[in-house]
């Protein structure tokens, strides 16, 4: 029977094998003056089911949260969610099983994860976020035999429910779990029952009170030691409402990285553009209306873009002079991003470099493509031995090039000029959109 605390719904990558390495001729920018794909690169895709209406401010191109999971709307806060605008308390609790002895220690697992996840979150939230491990450097023995658990991604929910229970049964009179904001339950990953296809957020049915606390999410880590990259920062984004941007395939055997390639986290732990993309970073509390540029009427307009990754010019949020992103709200629950990607931050081993195009909607659940990265250059691809998705790891525009989107019942046109010592010079035309009065 199902326990009643813990709920089928789950979060996380899908435990697949690092890419193989080989050689990259390394980050480069585009061509000046390159010939536009297609002539000027057009997009075909329909962005918007209505035009866009007039208003002004950041605010105005926040989409409406929605209430599928993890919605990209970002005009309200989950409050069910740690917001990671402060310092953030991670207990780490390590469980063994009775059938074998760690071939490791805690304190070897806690560095495969930190100072590495901790840094990573330094530098996308410029400096405003500290993630602090608290580990417990022992080992608390689990109940059954780790077989016993039948741990898999698709995890049977009463094995998982007992999983679960038994770890903080164990853990409970060594532990008291109103001090932290965080609980990671870290598998032995020499023992014979641990699969890291189950290293995943579990979102909790109705909170389990513990401490007096109520726990409401646990990350399950089953990671091999070492473990897969960047896992740990992804799974702790889900902690902080952020969806699965990867496309999980029907029968598994398809592409998983069609929908944003390697950009952002989010999209595949694997990618060489690991950062979150400025949209996240907005959801997140990473940037607010200083740094963003919104457009919600017709004309055209110049900006001068940062690359995301960059860190802050005065140590503290971008502001006015650093903008980050525009967004062109193209719907009640749609708008178009545009931000700039360098080998810089947590990008440092990007591809490529230029001015990135995706389309965002609230009302697109998690790993059904609430985020579409737009290919600039949809006959090409790059980097083929490292991306995890070669077609669109060539996706942002280059100094010289031009994207034209249909949204609305009209166009958004994106040409982007120099590259200089302030950033990329980019001007966004929007034409033909009306008040859709939303």
């Amino acid at each position: 029977m199902r326990s009643r605390h813990w709920a089928d719904r789950t979060d996380g990558e899908r435990g697949r094998a690092p890419r193989p390495g080989g050689f990259c001729a390394g980050p480069r920018f585009r061509r000046v003056g390159a010939v536009l794909t297609s002539l000027s690169a057009l997009i075909g895709t329909s962005l918007v089911t209505g035009p866009v209406a007039i208003a002004a401010g950041a605010d105005s191109c926040a989409l409406e949260r929605t209430d599928i999971h993890h919605s990209e709307g970002l005009d309200t806060w989950h409050p069910d969610y740690p917001r990671p605008a402060r310092t953030l308390d991670a207990l780490m609790i390590f469980l063994a099983f009775p059938e074998t002895r760690p071939g490791t220690t805690p304190d070897r697992l806690v560095a495969d994860y930190f100072p590495e996840t901790a840094e990573f979150f330094e530098r996308a939230s410029y400096g405003t976020f500290t993630l602090r491990p608290r580990p417990v450097l022992r080992w608390f023995e689990m109940g059954a035999d780790s077989r016993a658990y039948g741990i898999q991604r698709d995890w049977a929910p009463d094995l998982r429910a007992a999983y679960l229970q038994d770890a903080v049964t164990a853990a409970d009179p060594h532990v008291d779990f109103g001090d932290y904001d965080i609980v990671y339950l870290v598998a032995d990953p020499d023992a014979p029952g641990v699969n890291s296809d189950a290293t995943k957020v579990v979102n909790l049915d109705r909170p389990i009170t513990v401490d007096g606390t109520e726990l409401r999410r646990v990350v399950t880590v089953f990671e091999k030691h070492p473990p897969d990259r960047n896992v740990l920062a992804h799974e702790t984004l889900h902690l902080f409402d952020l969806p699965d941007l990867y496309h999980q395939p029907e029968e598994n055997d398809g592409d998983w990285d069609t929908h944003v390639g390697d950009w952002d986290i989010m999209g595949s732990q694997f990618g060489l553009a690991p950062e979150p993309f400025a949209w996240h970073k907005w959801k997140l509390g990473w940037l607010d209306g200083r740094g963003i540029d919104c457009r919600v009427e017709a004309g055209t307009t110049r900006h001068t873009l940062r690359a995301v990754g960059a860190p802050s010019r005065d140590g503290a949020l971008p502001g006015a002079s650093d903008t980050r992103l525009i967004v062109v709200r193209t719907g009640r629950g749609e708008a178009l991003a545009i931000e700039a990607r360098e080998p810089i931050g947590n990008d440092v081993t990007t591809c490529t470099s230029g001015v990135l195009v995706y389309r965002v909607r609230g009302d697109v659940a998690s790993a059904q493509g609430p985020i579409r990265v737009l290919d600039a250059h949809p006959d090409s691809g790059a980097c083929h031995r490292l991306s995890v998705y070669p077609p669109l790891a060539d996706a942002p525009l280059g100094s010289g090039e031009s994207m034209e989107v249909d949204a609305g019942g009209g166009t958004v046109r994106v040409s982007v000029g120099d590259r200089t010592a302030t950033g990329w010079s980019v001007e966004v035309s929007v034409r033909g959109m009306t008040d859709p009065s939303l």
